[in-house]
């Protein structure tokens, strides 16, 4: 394995599409919602252990969570989970890990990726992730993957691309295009150069900093007064220094979409991110009515297309409901309409202004 190569799971984000299942306090990427027996954080660092050195994986998660990481992945290193005192979206989480491993390796070449990411061809996916590791290794680029659409879907950002290769299966980026209406959707697949944002990104650590100077500079700056401390016992006290003066602010948003060396490099490795409910009742098994059941006493009775997730312990009788998100936890139940999905996230914000943080 190329001891500069290394990852970075990023596993701050609270997953509130998923609620009721996914908690402040327990977030999707600790949770196994599709009953494998493992969590998406344990399938996350398993996938990357197969060809990035054990000691080269990090975790950049929220501090309530440092205990939950050590927990489900007792093999990683302790001064391998980087643990965030806010969340401020990806571009601090980012900068983190890429001026930490600045000062520990100048030739480090990253792959940024989410926790909560669903991969069904994890020898498809490693190539990819390969391939790109050996084109930022000697350009100076910032390289996304993109998945090739089946569907059109407004839940996800598109990237449009150049139609000429500037290496084997790496193109130039053109457009970004950030969750689009179903019309535009439709035409973005139908025109064949649009990708799914797969939200997972490539690049050598030094190329990445040098974006950052140029587009976010108020966050290189702050990082950068403090980067003598990293990798020793002050890192805690410069992170917690460094935090609220950080924008809250995406990768794609800060430095992507206005970056002029970004790539793409188009892949197929049965890819979803797992978002939403929905996305969910895509990659479970279904009964003959086309339901999606997680939970050893569910009864489904003239009902089709729904997802039902529940506890095995307890009785859940559906009956007539077709097309519905049905998950019941020990305080909340969530009957809701597929295709209102999107709108979960507006629910719980409603949730929060009138019961408070109870059931988040």
């Amino acid at each position: 394995m190329n001891k500069n190569n290394y990852v970075a799971i990023m596993a701050g984000g609270i997953g509130s599409r998923f609620w009721p299942m996914s908690r402040t306090d327990h977030p999707k990427q600790f949770l196994d919602i599709l009953n494998t027996g493992r969590t998406l954080i344990q399938a996350t660092y398993d996938r990357f252990k197969k060809f990035i050195p054990a000691e080269n994986i990090y975790v950049v998660t929220s501090e309530q969570y440092h205990e939950m990481v050590q927990k489900q992945l007792p093999e990683l290193a302790d001064g391998n989970i980087l643990c965030e005192p806010s969340r401020k979206n990806t571009a601090p989480c980012i900068a983190y890990i890429s001026f930490k491993l600045q000062q520990l390796n100048p030739n480090a070449n990253l792959i940024c990726a989410p926790a909560d990411h669903l991969i069904f061809n994890e020898e498809g996916f490693r190539q990819t992730c390969t391939e790109a590791l050996k084109f930022t290794a000697h350009i100076k680029a910032l390289v996304t993957l993109g998945i090739k659409p089946h569907q059109p879907n407004t839940g996800y950002g598109y990237i449009q691309h150049e139609s000429q290769a500037v290496s084997q299966n790496v193109y130039k980026v053109k457009t970004f295009t950030e969750k689009p209406d179903l019309a535009l959707a439709k035409t973005f697949v139908a025109s064949g150069d649009f990708l799914w944002n797969a939200g997972i990104f490539v690049w050598q650590v030094k190329n990445i900093l040098k974006a950052f100077e140029k587009y976010l500079p108020e966050i290189y700056e702050v990082f950068d007064l403090e980067k003598q401390h990293f990798n020793t016992k002050k890192e805690k006290t410069a992170i917690a220094k460094i935090y609220p003066q950080c924008v809250n602010i995406s990768i794609d948003y800060g430095i992507m979409e206005k970056a002029d060396n970004v790539y793409i490099i188009p892949a197929s490795f049965g890819w979803s991110d797992l978002g939403t409910w929905a996305s969910a009742y895509n990659n479970l098994e279904k009964d003959y009515l086309a339901n999606a059941v997680v939970g050893n006493n569910v009864v489904v009775i003239d009902a089709t297309k729904n997802i039902v997730h529940a506890d095995n312990k307890k009785l859940v009788l559906l009956q007539g409901l077709d097309d519905f998100i049905v998950v019941d936890t020990k305080d909340v139940l969530l009957i809701c309409k597929k295709e209102k999905e999107q709108e979960i996230k507006e629910y719980v914000a409603e949730i929060k202004r009138s019961k408070g943080d109870k059931f988040l």
